[in-house]
């Protein structure tokens, strides 16, 4: 019986995942509603983006208070009410637009639409870290990624809906969309039985062909809270968003001042770096698997300090492109990494809630990076300044990923010592 609950779930699960994250994920496609709803509502750049600031606030917001609550009642629950929010949240929109009413845009798509992304995204991730002890970034990479390509699908959909039929019947067809989508892959999320192995993982181990990587340490959220790690991991993660995000903000007007290009070749590099985000997520989570975590995000942080300090020199528009796709990977990578990362480290006795902690440091980075980067430019008139501030900041994640690799070999040892 226990066989086909496995057969039923493992690979089942990574698909109810990605439907999940694809839907969130239109978040990052915000961008899209911008002139439309201006031109329509005759509000300003701000009154619209704002919306995008508090969805993404409220993710981490809700990721941080809920992620206990992700535990408790299992994924099939938590994610069938980020169906319901985030459903709700989408069609609400369109009622904001035809009331003309800003709250309640910032209430239905910022407050409940970002309420159910953020409840959206740790529900699904957290259980398949349990079901792919074997593999657990390249299960985890595999949803996150359609966190990543969401707005390669929903964007050019966005646009076709609006010309067609409107501002406010688009929110209402998408709405409806992402709350079946979401929906039905809910129903399908469970948590594996206790100590959970695939078949062949489990027969590999058993003929000496593979051992079993044992979790660092099995806390709750709230020991966990306690460590160094955790601190390590949320400021690894909150530099990294924070100057990835920041280079995705202002990614058309940099290319166009840097290397002279046209708003059209812009606007194609941009397309590309939605690509190479998504991709990332899949790549990185997978080598992680084979490199291990600590290591790959040392790689994270070693390149792109050579990466962001080559283009303030670089002219060549080929070459600043491929550093940004690189960038890119690196960007979408981490956030891909992470949930394995923290079930090395803590285990999964509270993934998601520790996860959901975590992740406020992508809500804070939401709103740190656009503003160095807005904020550089302003004083000094230029990219360039903020490109080296982005730098420095590479280097004190740097510092923190060895320190977490040399706090990590100790605590082995003494775990080892302990075992003797």
């Amino acid at each position: 019986m226990q066989a086909q609950v496995r057969e039923k779930n493992r690979w089942f699960i990574v698909l109810a995942a990605i439907g999940i994250h694809i839907c969130i994920g239109s978040v990052y496609a915000w961008s899209v509603y911008v002139n439309p709803i201006q031109s329509a509502m005759q509000w300003t750049l701000t009154d619209v983006t704002i919306t995008f600031s508090i969805a993404i606030f409220f993710l981490g917001l809700a990721a941080a208070l809920l992620g206990k609550f992700v535990e408790e009642k299992g994924p099939r629950v938590a994610a069938t009410l980020a169906a319901v929010l985030f459903g709700l949240g989408t069609m609400g929109s369109g009622v904001a637009i035809m009331m003309e009413s800003k709250i309640l845009l910032y209430l239905t798509y910022g407050v409940l639409g970002g309420a159910g992304l953020g409840i959206g995204y740790i529900s699904p991730v957290s259980t398949l870290v349990k079901w792919f002890p074997d593999r657990r970034g390249m299960a985890t990479g595999l949803a996150i990624m359609g966190f990543g390509f969401a707005s390669a699908i929903s964007g050019p959909a966005i646009k076709i809906l609006i010309d067609e039929v409107g501002i406010s019947s688009t929110f209402y067809i998408l709405g409806a969309i992402y709350f079946v989508v979401m929906f039905t892959s809910a129903q399908y999320l469970s948590t594996p039985p206790e100590g959970y192995m695939p078949e062949r993982f489990s027969k590999a181990v058993a003929e000496g062909k593979k051992k079993i990587k044992e979790d660092l340490a099995s806390l709750t959220r709230e020991e966990a809270i306690k460590t160094g790690r955790f601190y390590g991991l949320w400021i690894m993660l909150f530099i990294n968003v924070t100057c990835g995000i920041a280079i995705i903000s202002v990614a058309s007007p940099l290319l166009q001042e840097v290397l002279g290009v046209s708003a059209l070749a812009a606007a194609s590099a941009v397309g590309l770096m939605g690509i190479f985000n998504g991709s990332g997520r899949i790549i990185w989570a997978g080598i992680s698997d084979y490199l291990t975590r600590p290591v790959v995000f040392v790689i994270f942080f070693v390149t792109q300090i050579l990466a962001f300090y080559f283009l303030t020199t670089v002219t060549s528009i080929l070459l600043f492109q491929v550093l940004v796709y690189y960038i890119m990977t690196c960007y979408g990578g981490a956030f891909a990494s992470i949930p394995a990362y923290i079930g090395d480290i803590f285990g999964t006795k509270q993934l998601g809630a520790i996860h959901g902690y975590i992740l406020t440091a992508w809500a804070l980075a939401g709103l740190v990076g656009p503003i160095i980067i807005a904020y550089v430019k302003d004083t000094t008139g230029s990219y360039v300044g903020t490109l080296y501030v982005f730098v420095g900041l590479f280097f004190v994640a740097l510092i923190t990923s060895i320190l977490m690799m040399i706090n990590i070999k100790k605590v082995r040892v003494r775990n080892q010592e302990a075992n003797a």
